[in-house]
């Protein structure tokens, strides 16, 4: 069993309290993981470290920032296999997915170090011939960071990596159920040379350690990934002191599968947007809009090919299991609540029991059809491999399904007729709009976020991050033409 300590300054500590808990394996139920459970006394150690480390981080230049980035993605790449062997531990996918996650990871970091290079500002015309003017970047001071456990060394390096080249430094509050994938990514940033106490990675609960962490006076800004409810109360306690808050929130994201689609590709897609990771990411396809026309067989062609899915940790399965039980039994009391108010399950909807499977938290690909437009519980993120079909009559029709929801975050049609596809990019109201593809997909340069209950406007990450992290600061002033 792994032993997890909070990582503060240059020293691995204990919870003050002593107070620790256990991560249990999503694939079996053991403890794997024994872990520091943080409290307020911990989250103000953190927080004043940071800030006295904070200082020097600044001072530094950006391109200096950018070179220990660098070293920081160069020591990810040696170490890939440990990082993907703790994730595949942690979350219970499969290795060779988990390596995917890495190589994500390290290209945000080399990303981000280029733009130490390039933090630009801009120069801007004076009404007065004698004035000269530009804006400067400047870093917030210390980022409180709380990420979600789906894709935990991406999500950590989503926020870590923008923060740091803006000149900040940070506390990551790490997912409660993959605190060892924080832990390393720790280890290698500080090996890796980056200064005592500019990054801190706390562990525990989130109303423990993460509401004090967004709570704290001396935190600048908050950047959280999780659920809407969450974001909403961490909007409504920043708010109250005007702290800088970035949330990338939840998603019922529509695939919209038109009747001149290439029917395999829309398939195939369909299948990884709904179910790879355990259907467990904000971006799933978790709403299939299917054109009238072509319904009968696509429903029957996506049944077929769901019911082929394996799962299971290893690299010949197609998806593991949800993160942890308390995540199951969500998921299945809304199916069954679905199911009690008039939904047909087509396939799936209940945990997996053989010899197998039973002492994990494994959910059967589920596909429910039969809901109610206007079904409140349809229009819940589930997080977990559950999608929902709905008809079509059209194209109107299709992009009037796809906008019924509070979400908004992405988005994907299928079909040929490009004409078809550039209407629908412009009507659906989501952040991410791909065409014949998933409705996932980010890169390390692409910003990433949504409309609605899905964020809150800010964009990560890209170069939209570096607005997150960084205050503009306008600078004038007068040059004296007589001084020569």
């Amino acid at each position: 069993m792994l032993k997890i300590e909070n990582r503060i300054g240059s020293e691995l500590i204990p919870a003050k309290s002593g107070n620790r808990f256990f991560k249990v394996s999503p694939h079996d139920g053991i403890a794997i993981v024994d872990v520091a459970r943080s409290s307020v006394a911990d989250v103000d150690y953190a927080v004043s470290i940071a800030k006295e480390a904070q200082t020097g981080w600044a001072e530094s230049s950006a391109v200096f920032r950018g070179k220990i980035l660098l070293y920081i993605a160069a020591a990810m790449s040696k170490r890939l296999d440990d990082i993907a062997r703790i994730v595949a531990l942690e979350t219970g996918k499969s290795v060779q997915e988990a390596q995917g996650e890495a190589g994500a990871a390290i290209q945000l970091a080399e990303f981000f170090a280029g733009e130490g290079m390039r933090l630009f500002g801009q120069t801007m015309q004076s009404g007065n011939p004698n004035k000269v003017a530009m804006t400067i970047r400047e870093p917030l001071g210390v980022a409180g960071l709380i990420v979600a456990a789906n894709t935990p060394i991406a999500n950590a390096a989503w926020k870590i990596f923008p923060a740091l080249i803006c000149g900040n430094s940070c506390v990551l509050k790490a997912a409660e159920d993959t605190p060892a994938t924080a832990d390393i990514l720790g280890e290698i940033a500080t090996d890796a040379g980056l200064p005592p106490g500019v990054l801190n990675i706390l562990h525990g609960y989130g109303a423990e350690a993460g509401a004090p962490l967004v709570q704290h006076p001396n935190i600048d800004v908050i950047s959280f990934t999780g659920s809407s409810a969450v974001g909403r109360e961490i909007a409504a306690s920043a708010g109250a002191v005007l702290k800088r808050v970035s949330l990338e929130l939840g998603g019922k994201n529509p695939l919209v599968v038109c009747d001149d689609a290439d029917f395999d590709l829309a398939i195939r897609w369909s299948l990884l947007s709904s179910f790879s990771n355990a259907g467990q990411r904000c971006a799933a396809s978790s709403r299939i809009i299917v054109f009238d026309s072509i319904y009968d067989d696509f429903r029957d062609a996506f049944i077929l090919a769901t019911e082929s899915l394996t799962l299971g940790p290893s690299n010949e399965n197609d998806l593991g299991p949800v993160i942890n039980e308390q995540q199951l039994n969500s998921m299945l009391k809304a199916i069954e609540t679905m199911r009690n108010e008039g939904a047909k399950i087509l396939t799936g909807g209940q945990r997996l029991l053989d010899d197998t499977h039973k002492s994990g938290f494994y959910l059967a690909p589920t596909i429910i059809e039969n809901i109610a437009r206007d079904n409140l519980q349809a229009d819940q993120e589930l997080f977990g491999p559950i999608t929902c079909l709905y008809r079509a009559s059209n194209f109107d029709d299709a992009v009037k399904l796809a906008n019924n929801t509070a979400y908004g975050l992405t988005a994907a049609i299928h079909t040929r007729d490009v004409n078809r596809a550039m209407v629908f990019g412009r009507s659906v109201k989501a952040g991410v709009v791909n065409v014949n593809a998933g409705t996932h997909g980010s890169e390390p340069h692409f910003p990433f976020g949504g409309f609605g209950q899905s964020g809150n406007g800010t964009r990560e990450p890209g170069t939209e991050a570096l607005n997150v992290y960084s205050e503009l600061k306008s600078l004038s002033f007068t040059v004296d033409q007589t001084a020569t």
